[in-house]
C-alpha cells in the first residue's frame, strides 16, 4: 500500500489555518478512501496511481496543493506509519525497511503508545522499537489491547481500518484570518486555499463551477453603520476547474473592492455546478492548443472593465436576418441554435437597412446586372414581432425571397425580392459574403 498523511500546520503570523474537515474534502480528488484521524488526514493513494500517470506525479500534486494549504504530508506504506512520520517531520517512509524507520521513532508519535509514555520511560523504552522489544504477553498483561494493535497496524502486521469520509452535497467552507485585512486585494490570499478547496471538491465530483459566492465577516469592532458582512458572486461563460483562472477572475473583482472595516474570517460557496465534460486524451500529444482559451481571456477583460463594456454576438431563434443576431454579455451562458431549415448559407455581413436594387430587363442590378446562383429561399413570417416607431404600434412582417446572386465587381451578395402592395416586386440588397 501507498499512504498519505497530511498533517495541517500550526498557524502562524504569515499563515491561515485549515480545518481537518476541509483538508479532507480536498484530499478526496486523489482518492475515494480519505479518513480522518487524530485532527490529520490519512489518503490511501495506491490505486489513483495509474489514474495520474504514476506515482511520481501523484506526489508531486499532492505535496504542491498541501504547501499551498499549509499542511505537512508523509508517505509510508501503513496509514499509522504516514502519520507517525508526519508527526516526527519526516516524509518519506519508503526510503529504508518500514521496521527501521519506524523503530527510531519516539513514543509520542503513535497515539496509542503514547497513553503510556510514563509508564515506558520508567522501563526503559525511549523509541518504538524498544517498546516491540519487549514481550508481547507482558505487554498485553499491562497495557490495553489498542497499544499492540496500533504497532502491529503501523508496522503492517495486520489489516487497516477506517471510517472512509463521504463527500457532501454541496461545498461551503470558512477560513479564519490570522490578520486583521483592510483592502480587497488583500483578501485573495486566504481566499486562494479556499478555492484549492473548493476545485478539489469539484473534481472529485466531476463537475465544474459556473459561479462561486466569496463572503468576507468584518471585525466585531466596525463600526454601528457598518453591515456584517459583504460578498461577491463570479459567474463564468463555462463550467471549470481550473484553479489559476478562478484566482485571476477572482483577483480583478476583488481589485474592485472597498471593505467597509477590517474583514477577519472568509468563506466561499458553490453557487452554480453543473457536470463537467472531460476531453479524451489523445495517443499522439496536441500541440496546437496553446495559451489561454478566448473565453478565458474574456472573462478577465470583462472582470476588469464591468459586465456592460465586453459583448459577443448570438444567433436567436429567428429566421428573419435583420433580427437573428443580438448581442449578450460575454460570460452569458446561453445556448446558440441550430441553422436547420435555411437552404442558403448566412452572410458574412448584414447591412443595417436593405438597400433597394435597379432593375434591368427584370433582373437586379448592383455594380453590374447579378446573376442568380442558389434560390429562391422564402421567408415569410414576423406579424406577432411589434416595436413602437414614433407612438404608433408597427409590425415587423416580411414576405421576401431570398437569392444568392453574384456580382461582377462586388462579388458574391444576399439579395431578396420583396412582395410589395397591388402584387408589385422589388429588389433589395441586404448582405456579403466574405
Amino acid at each position: 500500500m501507498y499512504w498519505a498523511a497530511l498533517v495541517p500546520l500550526s498557524s502562524t503570523a504569515s499563515e491561515s489555518q485549515i480545518d481537518q474537515q476541509s483538508l479532507g474534502i480536498w484530499a478526496l480528488q486523489f482518492s475515494p478512501r480519505v479518513a480522518l484521524v487524530e485532527a490529520s488526514v490519512l489518503v490511501e493513494v495506491e490505486a489513483s496511481a495509474r489514474l495520474f500517470h504514476g506515482m511520481d506525479v501523484l506526489r508531486e500534486r499532492i505535496e504542491q496543493g498541501a504547501c499551498e494549504l499549509g499542511a505537512r504530508v508523509a508517505w509510508a506504506p501503513t496509514g499509522l506509519a504516514a502519520l507517525a512520520l508526519a508527526k516526527h517531520g519526516v516524509s518519506d517512509g519508503f526510503s529504508m525497511p518500514l521496521q527501521q524507520v519506524l523503530d527510531r521513532l519516539p513514543l509520542d508519535t503513535i497515539t496509542a503508545v503514547a497513553r503510556h509514555q510514563p509508564t515506558l520511560a520508567r522501563v526503559g523504552c525511549r523509541t518504538l522499537g524498544q517498546v516491540r522489544a519487549l514481550p508481547r504477553g507482558g505487554i498485553g498483561r499491562r497495557f490495553d489491547k489498542s497499544l499492540l494493535s496500533a504497532l502491529d497496524e503501523a508496522y503492517g502486521l495486520r489489516p487497516e481500518s477506517y471510517d472512509w469520509l463521504t463527500l457532501p452535497e454541496s461545498f461551503h467552507a470558512r477560513l479564519e484570518l490570522m490578520s486583521r485585512v483592510e483592502t480587497g486585494p488583500a483578501l485573495l490570499f486566504g481566499a486562494r486555499r479556499l478555492l484549492l478547496q473548493m476545485v478539489g471538491w469539484l473534481r472529485a465530483r466531476r463537475l465544474g463551477t459556473t459561479a462561486f459566492t466569496v463572503r468576507w465577516c468584518y471585525d466585531v469592532m466596525r463600526g454601528k453603520s457598518t453591515n456584517p458582512s459583504g460578498e461577491l458572486t463570479v459567474r463564468t461563460a463555462t463550467a471549470t476547474q481550473d484553479v489559476e483562472h478562478l484566482v485571476r477572475l477572482l483577483a480583478e473583482h476583488l481589485a474592485k473592492v472597498e471593505l467597509e472595516a477590517p474583514a477577519g474570517e472568509l468563506e466561499l460557496r458553490v453557487a452554480e455546478a453543473e457536470p463537467l465534460v472531460e476531453e479524451s486524451r489523445s495517443l499522439i500529444p496536441d500541440t496546437i492548443r496553446k495559451g489561454a482559451s478566448m473565453a478565458l481571456t474574456l472573462e478577465r477583460i470583462q472582470a476588469r472593465l464591468g459586465e456592460d463594456c465586453v459583448r459577443r454576438p448570438i444567433l436567436r431563434e429567428d429566421h428573419r436576418l435583420e433580427w437573428i443576431q443580438t448581442w449578450v454579455q460575454s460570460a452569458g451562458r446561453t445556448r446558440a441554435p441550430s441553422a436547420e431549415g435555411a437552404h442558403l448559407p448566412m452572410p458574412s455581413w448584414i447591412l443595417d437597412k436593405p438597400l433597394q436594387l435597379l432593375e434591368r430587363d427584370n433582373r437586379p442590378v448592383y455594380q453590374g446586372t447579378l446573376q442568380l446562383l442558389l434560390g429562391p429561399d422564402r421567408i415569410e413570417g414576423g406579424w406577432w414581432h411589434r416595436v413602437n416607431a414614433q407612438g404608433e404600434e408597427t409590425a415587423l412582417n416580411v414576405q421576401r425571397d431570398y437569392w444568392l446572386a453574384i456580382s461582377p465587381y462586388a462579388g458574391v451578395l444576399c439579395v431578396f425580392q420583396a412582395r410589395l402592395a397591388g402584387d408589385k416586386t422589388a429588389w433589395f440588397l441586404h448582405g456579403h459574403y466574405g
